[in-house]
């Protein structure tokens, strides 16, 4: 992808609102996951966006893909507020940043 791929906008924003739900809920369902993996997911994406070397759109990927099954992982899916923000998030980041990855790829064979 090319500097300031609109994808890496996504996992960056995904993350982002993994990281802060958990502060706007009275609970702390899923507090700990989705804190911790969204702030690899917005790093991720945050490093994608500004062209830096790092990590690459599969690692978005990957800590999206994680973030979607982390409500089964870690046994919060009857804290549906927490929950949704996972599956949401997470499986709008690895849509976009599978799709966008392939781009890349394809764009990199061409």
């Amino acid at each position: 992808m090319g500097k300031f791929a609109w994808q890496d906008g996504v996992a960056f924003l995904a993350g982002l609102v993994a990281l802060l739900a958990p502060e706007l809920w009275a609970d702390n369902a899923g507090q700990q996951p989705l804190m911790v993996l969204g702030a690899l997911l917005a790093l991720a994406g945050l490093y994608n966006l500004l062209g830096a070397t790092g990590p690459s759109a599969w690692t978005a990927t990957a800590f999206a893909t994680l973030l979607f099954v982390s409500p089964w992982a870690f046994n919060f899916t009857s804290e549906h507020a927490a929950a949704w923000t996972a599956w949401i998030g997470g499986g709008l980041a690895a849509i976009v940043g599978l799709w966008g990855a392939t781009q890349a790829r394809d764009a990199a064979t061409a």
